[in-house]
């Protein structure tokens, strides 16, 4: 019987499968950098001006950028960066610093410092297409630019690896702003690639996480999708772009199971008002105000047409069953599930790394 390990939170799970009703493991695949090629990379930030490092989320790959600088400013004499969080991530991020180190709360709502150099791992996204810190920075400060962003949007299905014209907006969002941004490329083995510069251009790196995460895998009926990492399926509304990146792989009346844990829970302003019934699906498709995570619940609607989606995390079945999912208390349970409702025989394509993953 193989192992399979899934990532759920800051733990990963085993999914007990026989070895016949595996049909594929899907993991994400790329040349990592050497340390020293990181090193020489970081070079090009000039360490002899203040830096203000704020951490946009928590991942292996951020931490290891950190503590290579923390090195690098150590070996040349050279004061160390201020590192901010969020409030929520603050504890997660501190918890993998080098010593020494210290670090705030980011809770600015003035972007403007110069100072600052905003960190993150790039992704795929249902409505950008990537997901890059000019994306994050224009749906956490850039409240009226989103519903921009969210108008000119493909359609009602996600449509992660494109470059639809919501990226633009996300990139003229940023332009408003002198920073400075460190754009991550990683894997489930490492990081492959990083750049910095203002996060316009640093956006550039979509090309490489494109060429290393497409992967043509055929259709298939049964799919049980981890994100990949804990920063991935943090809450609902982050893990469902896992869930669009491997959407156009799933055949029609398939079954999708997604591996969440969700301990920030929905994380999405608009599936709480839509389980709170204060928000209707129709009312998504032409809004006058931009709701957080409007888009995750639009697309949810449009790929349930297509497949069911189960889910496996530690939020309320209530939940669960008001989005039209199938609640599954446990990993142990989405097998005996998928055998019971669909034969001893089922064949199960298992994505391990579904965050940083296109298939078609």
């Amino acid at each position: 019987m193989p192992e399979i390990w899934l990532n759920y939170g800051i733990t990963d799970v085993v999914l007990d499968i026989k070895a016949e009703n595996l049909e594929q493991k899907i993991d994400s695949e790329g040349q990592v950098l050497e340390d020293s090629a990181i090193n020489e990379k970081l070079e090009k930030l000039d360490l002899s001006k203040p830096m203000e490092l704020v951490v946009l989320h928590n991942s292996k790959s951020i931490q290891k950028i950190i503590s290579s600088l923390f090195a690098l400013c150590e070996q040349k004499s050279k004061p160390f960066p201020k590192i901010l969080a969020e409030k929520r991530i603050l504890n997660l991020v501190k918890a993998g610093l080098p010593e020494g180190s210290s670090i705030n709360e980011f809770d600015d709502v003035d972007i403007s410092n110069s100072n600052l150099v905003f960190m993150g791992e790039m992704e795929f996204d249902g409505l950008f297409g990537y997901e890059t810190i000019s994306t994050r920075l224009i749906k956490k400060f850039g409240q009226e630019s989103m519903l921009t962003a969210y108008a000119k949007r493909q359609g009602h299905l996600p449509a992660p690896g494109q470059y639809p014209e919501s990226l633009q907006e996300a990139k003229k969002f940023t332009d408003n702003f002198e920073i400075q941004g460190i754009e991550i490329v990683a894997n489930s083995q490492g990081i492959v690639d990083f750049s910095i510069g203002h996060p316009s251009e640093t956006m550039a790196s979509t090309k490489i996480l494109e060429s290393n995460s497409i992967k043509d895998v055929g259709q298939h009926k049964t799919m049980v999708i981890s994100t990949g990492k804990d920063a991935s399926n943090d809450n609902l509304g982050k893990s469902f772009s896992s869930l669009w990146n491997c959407a156009n792989a799933i055949k029609k009346d398939g079954l999708a199971i997604l591996v969440a844990e969700c301990k920030g829970g929905l994380g999405s302003d608009a599936i709480q008002q839509y389980i709170e019934d204060r928000l209707t699906l129709e009312q998504l498709r032409n809004p006058t105000k931009y709701i957080s995570g409007m888009e995750d619940l639009l697309f949810l609607s449009e790929v349930q047409k297509n497949f069911q989606v189960g889910l496996i995390s530690i939020l309320p079945e209530f939940y669960a069953k008001k989005l039209n999912m199938i609640s599954l208390p446990g990993i142990k349970y989405s097998m005996d599930y998928i055998l019971k409702t669909q034969g001893p025989k089922q064949k199960v394509a298992v994505v391990t790394d579904g965050a940083r993953l296109l298939l078609r």
